[in-house]
C-alpha cells in the first residue's frame, strides 16, 4: 500500500498524508508499513478490541498467462495482510483494462484471482474497471488482526536474525522473459511460486514473537530492509551468500540483465548501505532488484531461529536466515559476503 506514498523518498521516510487522525489509527503512513490499521470497537483496553487491516496494490502483467498473472497479482495484494500479522477477509477488484484487451483474457484475469481469494478463505465483494492505456491489475483487500498481534516493520532488535520466506528474483526474471532470454514455458515454475501465498508462513509464525515484518515488493530486498530501521536504533547485516534466489535466475544477473525499478532502487538507496567489496556484482543486483509477491522479511530473537524455520518448513515455506540485527552502525543496511 505504502510504496505510491513513498516512492520519492523510499519506505524509511514516509510521512503523515491525509486529513486529521482520530486516535482509533493504529498504524497510518510514518514508517510506511504494507496496510493501515484500524481500531474497531474501541474500548478503555484497546487490545480488546478489533484492528482493520486495509491496503490496496496493482501491477502490470509479469507474464503473458492471463490466469497466472491474476494469481500473482491477488497473491500479492493479500500478502500486505499477512505482512501485518492479520487475516484477509474481503477483497475488491481493481481493474484497469486497455479497450483491446479480449474478454477472454479478463475473464482469465478474474478467474486466477478468484482462485487464491478462494484458497485465502476470502470473499470478493465487487470491484471496479475502467479504461487505460495499460493493463493494471489488483486488489483493494481487508483483514483483520487484534491489535496486540500487529506486526510492524519497525520494531526489530539487536540480537534479532532477519528471515526471508521466498527467494528473490523476480524481477530478474520478468525483465528476462521480456526480453525473449527465457520462455514462459521455462519460466512457468516461477512464476507459479509467485502466485503462493504468504498465508502458510504468516500462519506458521503466528505464536512466535516477532519483533518486525515487511514484504519484499517493489523497493527490492535492499529497500524493504531499509524500512526495517526507520526508528534508527538497529542497522541490519544481510550475508549475500545466504540470499535465497529462484532457480536460473542469477544467470541473468551475472549477464548484466537489469531493469528501471533496479536502477532507481539502487541510486535512491545505495547512499545507505554499505556494500562489501568482496559482495559479487549480481548479488548487488539481487538485492535492489524489485519483486513482486516476495516473501515476508521478518526479525524475532534468535532463541527462536530453529523452531521458527522448522515450523515454517513444516508448512512448506521455502524459509531461511539471511541475517541479523546490531547495533546502529555507521550504515542502516550492512551487505556482507
Amino acid at each position: 500500500m505504502q510504496e505510491l506514498l513513498t516512492q520519492a523518498t523510499g519506505p524509511q521516510t514516509g510521512s503523515r498524508t491525509g486529513s486529521k487522525r482520530t486516535e482509533n489509527v493504529l498504524v497510518g503512513t510514518e514508517t510506511a508499513d504494507d496496510a493501515g490499521v484500524y481500531l474497531l470497537r474501541p474500548s478503555a483496553a484497546r487490545s480488546d478490541g478489533i484492528g482493520l487491516v486495509q491496503t490496496v496494490d496493482l501491477i502490470s502483467p509479469l507474464c503473458d498467462d492471463p490466469e497466472t498473472f491474476g494469481k500473482i497479482a491477488a497473491a500479492n495484494a493479500l500478502s500486505d495482510v499477512y505482512a501485518m500479522g492479520g487475516r484477509p477477509i474481503s477483497a475488491l477488484n481493481i481493474c484497469v483494462f486497455p479497450k483491446d484487451l479480449p474478454p477472454e483474457a479478463a475473464r482469465r484475469i478474474l478467474a486466477g484471482a478468484a482462485c487464491k481469494l478462494d484458497e485465502a478463505h476470502v470473499d470478493l465483494l465487487g470491484g471496479h474497471t475502467v479504461r487505460g492505456p495499460e493493463l493494471l491489475f489488483g486488489l483493494s483487500v481487508t483483514g483483520l488482526v487484534s491489535p496486540a498481534c500487529i506486526w510492524r516493520n519497525v520494531g526489530a532488535k539487536p540480537g534479532d536474525v532477519l528471515l526471508l520466506t521466498k527467494p528473490l528474483g523476480s524481477g530478474l526474471l520478468a525483465t528476462a522473459y521480456r526480453r525473449g532470454l527465457v520462455s514462459l514455458a521455462d519460466a512457468q515454475p516461477v512464476f507459479n511460486q509467485l502466485s503462493h501465498l504468504n498465508r502458510a508462513a504468516a500462519e506458521a509464525l503466528s505464536g512466535f514473537p516477532v519483533s518486525a515484518a515487511t514484504d519484499v515488493t517493489g523497493f527490492g530486498l535492499a529497500g524493504h530492509a531499509l524500512g526495517m530501521t526507520h526508528n534508527g536504533d538497529i542497522s541490519l547485516r544481510i550475508c549475500s551468500h545466504k540470499l535465497p534466489v529462484y532457480e536460473g535466475v542469477l544467470q541473468y544477473a551475472e549477464t548484466g540483465v537489469t531493469c528501471g525499478g533496479a536502477k532507481n532502487n539502487r541510486k535512491t538507496f545505495s547512499p545507505k548501505i554499505h556494500i562489501d567489496p568482496t559482495v559479487s556484482e549480481s548479488f548487488v543486483e539481487l538485492a535492489f532488484d524489485p519483486q513482486t509477491s516476495g516473501g515476508l522479511l521478518l526479525t524475532l530473537p534468535a532463541v527462536y531461529e530453529v523452531p521458527a524455520l522448522s515450523a515454517l518448513h513444516a508448512a512448506g515455506v521455502q524459509a531461511c536466515r539471511i541475517g541479523d540485527a546490531i547495533p546502529a552502525a555507521g550504515s542502516p543496511l550492512l551487505l556482507c559476503a
